[in-house]
């Protein structure tokens, strides 16, 4: 089961957030997923994205994949820099 850490599309049309799951890659982009890391809203100024960092690291730590869009989330948070340190 290749594991994924991605964006589920939430809100309304021109209206969206997204909500950072951890979903089998086999599954659609807003369908069943594992659980819940946090969540990040773009179309607020400026944006806002909350993430469990311990949650996203022990996702990361047992072999999750973020996605592209996860991953620069993850830089700005510095959560990949503190996977790579504990490493």
């Amino acid at each position: 089961m290749a594991v994924k850490i991605r964006l589920r599309r939430m809100g309304s049309k021109r209206n969206a957030f997204y909500r950072l799951v951890v979903a089998d890659s086999r599954f659609p982009r807003d369908g069943r997923f594992i659980e819940e890391l946090g969540y990040y809203n773009p179309t607020t100024d400026p944006e806002t994205v909350k993430i469990n960092e311990e949650k996203a690291m022990e996702w990361l730590g047992k072999g999750a994949q973020p996605s592209d869009t996860v991953k620069s989330l993850f830089k700005k948070q510095g959560i990949m820099r503190k996977i790579h340190e504990s490493k």
